[in-house]
C-alpha cells in the first residue's frame, strides 16, 4: 500500500474543470480546451506523497522547466501556451501555473542515462545491461557510461513503480518510427542539457521526459530537467563507487529511513510529518539547483 498520506481536495475555479491530482501537479481544462497545470509544493518519496510540503518547490519546478524549454527550442517544441493565471485563480497559483496545449500523449517515460545508478545499477549488477542495452564490465555506482543510453519506462499510477522496458517494447507500443524519433529526441535533449549543466557545476546523471503529439509534431510536455525528474550531482563531489550527493529530495529519503523518523517502510504505514530542519534543507537544495543552472538568484 502506498499513495497519498492524505489526498488533497482540488480547488474549484470558475471556468476550469479539474481532471487529475498527481503526486505534485493538479491538472485542469479551461473553456478553450487547453490544459492548466498547477505545480504544488507536495513531495513524494518511496511511492508516498508526504503530508508535509516544501515551500516554493512547485514554483522552482515550473520556473526551471520554463528555463530549460528555452534551451531546447531548436530541438523540440514544447506544450506551453501561457504563464498567465486563469481568471479567478487563487494568487498562490502565480509562478506555478502553465497553460498548455492538450497533446496526444505517448504512453512511455523517455529516460536518458549518462551515468550508472539507481534501477539501472541494479539491472547492471544482474545482467551487465540496462533496459537490455549491453554495457561494459567494471562499472560501479556513479560511473559515466561510454555514451548516453535511452532506457524507457512505463508510467505508473500514484503509489506504483515505473517499470523499465526495452526499446523493442516501445516499438511494440507506439510503432518503429515513433520509437526511433523518441530515442533520437530524448538523447539529443539530454546531450545538450548534460553539457549545459556540466558548465554550471552539475552532473546530469539521468533524466526523464514526457512527449505528446500536437497533430503530427512530437512535443515536449510536463516538466523537464528538474530535481524531481532528474538526478543532479555536484561536479566537485562526484566520485564513482559510492552513492553521490544530490540536488533533490535525498534529505527526505535519508530522514525517512533513519531512526529519527520512527517510520518503518516495510510496515507499509503512511510516513509521518517532516521536521522543520529537513524541510528547510530540502528547500535549500531545490533552490541551489535552480540558481546554479540558471545563474539567477531565486526571488
Amino acid at each position: 500500500m502506498s499513495g497519498f498520506v492524505e489526498k488533497p481536495e482540488p480547488l474549484q475555479v470558475p471556468g476550469l474543470v479539474h481532471l487529475h491530482t498527481g503526486k505534485v501537479r493538479d491538472l485542469y481544462r479551461n473553456e478553450a480546451g487547453d490544459l492548466v497545470m498547477v505545480a504544488s509544493d507536495r513531495i513524494s518519496a518511496y511511492d508516498w506523497v508526504l503530508p508535509t510540503e516544501i515551500p516554493d518547490k512547485g514554483r522552482v519546478l515550473t520556473q526551471l522547466s520554463l528555463w530549460w524549454f528555452d534551451q531546447f527550442a531548436d530541438l523540440a517544441p514544447n506544450h506551453v501556451l501561457s504563464t498567465e493565471l486563469p481568471v479567478g485563480a487563487p494568487a498562490d497559483w502565480a509562478g506555478r501555473t502553465l497553460v498548455c496545449k492538450a497533446l496526444r500523449m505517448v504512453p512511455v517515460e523517455c529516460v536518458a542515462r549518462g551515468y550508472l545508478t539507481g534501477s539501472g545499477l541494479v539491472e547492471y549488477g544482474r545482467t551487465r545491461t540496462v533496459c537490455e542495452v549491453p554495457l561494459p564490465e567494471g562499472l560501479v555506482d556513479g560511473s559515466e557510461l561510454p555514451e548516453p543510453i535511452f532506457t524507457p519506462a512505463t508510467k505508473a499510477e500514484v503509489g506504483e513503480h515505473d517499470e523499465n522496458v526495452s526499446f523493442e517494447e516501445v516499438v511494440r507500443r507506439v510503432g518503429a518510427e515513433t520509437a526511433e524519433v523518441l530515442r533520437e529526441t530524448t538523447l539529443a535533449v539530454y546531450g545538450r542539457a548534460r553539457d549545459i549543466a556540466r558548465e554550471r557545476g552539475i552532473v546530469l546523471a539521468d533524466t526523464k521526459f514526457e512527449f505528446g503529439f500536437d497533430g503530427d509534431v512530437l512535443t515536449l510536455a510536463d516538466e523537464v530537467l528538474t530535481p524531481d525528474s532528474s538526478r543532479f550531482w555536484p561536479v566537485e563531489s562526484w566520485q564513482p563507487g559510492r552513492a553521490q550527493p544530490s540536488f533533490d529530495k535525498q534529505f527526505v529519503r535519508d530522514w525517512l529511513t533513519s531512526p529519527a523518523s520512527g517510520w518503518e517502510r516495510a510496515a507499509e504505514l503512511p510516513p509521518p510529518p517532516m521536521p522543520e530542519d529537513v524541510v528547510a534543507a530540502t528547500r535549500a537544495k531545490y533552490l541551489e539547483a535552480y540558481e546554479r543552472l540558471t545563474g539567477a538568484a531565486w526571488e
